[in-house]
């Protein structure tokens, strides 16, 4: 839904010093049912439901001086940074999740201050080529959870203008607020190829004095016809001496696409700790399938998990199954 031409005059002069034109105020949702089960181990706790629902208002315009800026607020409860007590106001966010401050011009490139939700250059394509199938409800501690370059409350993107046709380079800054330093992270993107996306990610988790990291991704798909396959592999490296937080996350996923509506997929992840020596490796597989009309889709998962602790233990082999219904306006 578009409410077009309405007055962010007064909005965008809070945010530059400057006017404001041919403004525009973007209104768009989302909204999904889901049903899950996870047999095995302490998780088999029988089936849940769920329900998601957001909506985003992106405002901007083009200032006088050629540059454009937009906002942008997700309203989405108990999600904001601290979750709010239901029928309560805060002045944490509220009801706000994501937000954001975009100034950008095709000379300049385009620069993101985002207050909440936002992504490192190299956070930003850390999710791995099946699609983080390990978030899946199997209980995976977050010590095992895959490892990322640091993020924050107000951090800052930035995003270069076009240098070489299907070439893009970006740029992260994420404070610490605190007397532990800073992290910066950067990417490149090659899409010259047809069919051929490459996406390589250095950053850093400087946030902790004394147990820093540096973290690489790099991420190919390749689509020929309906077929798309895709890898990942991210490495995380800790400079703290004589612990296990080293990580290695690897990934691939085939994709074929039956017709304009319906598509399947099976994907492959394993999460290891190369130093540590009891490390068993997290293996997780599994098949996607999904039918799309108009803004609804219908999905559906079959996911196998062993080693969920990184340990022996058969109570950490699982499966998981769930369908879904989602609806974007």
């Amino acid at each position: 839904m578009n409410l077009k031409k309405i007055g962010l005059t007064a909005l965008a002069g809070s945010l530059v010093a400057t006017s404001v034109y041919a403004g525009e105020l973007a209104v768009s949702g989302s909204a999904s049912m889901k049903v899950v089960h996870v047999n095995g181990g302490a998780a088999n706790a029988g089936k849940s439901f769920s329900m998601g629902n957001s909506v985003t208002f992106t405002g901007g315009g083009e200032l006088d001086n050629g540059m454009t800026v937009a906002v942008s607020f997700e309203l989405d409860q108990g999600a904001a940074d601290g979750t709010q007590t239901a029928g309560q106001l805060t002045s944490d966010g509220g009801v706000f999740d994501s937000h954001s401050v975009t100034v950008s011009s095709d000379a300049l490139g385009s620069l993101t201050f985002a207050g909440h939700g936002g992504s490192s250059a190299q956070s930003a394509i850390d999710t791995t080529a099946a699609g983080d199938l390990w978030d899946s409800t199997f209980g995976i501690t977050a010590a095992q959870d895959p490892k990322a370059s640091a993020t924050s409350n107000n951090m800052i993107s930035y995003t270069l203008p076009s240098i070489v046709d299907g070439v893009a380079l970006a740029a992260s800054y994420t404070p610490t607020g605190t007397t532990a330093a800073s992290s910066t992270a950067w990417s490149v993107a090659y899409t010259g190829v047809e069919g051929l996306a490459v996406h390589y990610a250095q950053g850093g988790n400087d946030a902790t004095t004394g147990s820093t990291a540096d973290v690489d991704t790099i991420k190919a798909t390749y689509a020929y016809g309906p077929v798309t396959v895709g890898y990942s592999m991210t490495e995380y490296d800790s400079e703290n001496v004589g612990t296990s937080e080293d990580q290695e996350v690897e990934s691939f996923n085939v994709s074929y696409t039956v017709s304009d509506n319906i598509s399947i997929s099976y994907g492959s992840e394993t999460i290891s700790e190369p130093n540590d020596t009891s490390d068993q490796d997290i293996e997780v597989d599994g098949i996607k399938v999904s039918y799309t009309t108009g803004g609804m889709t219908i999905s559906g998962a079959m996911i196998d998990a062993e080693n969920t602790a990184m340990g022996t233990a058969t109570t950490e082999d699982k499966q998981h199954w769930n369908l879904a219904a989602s609806f974007a306006f």
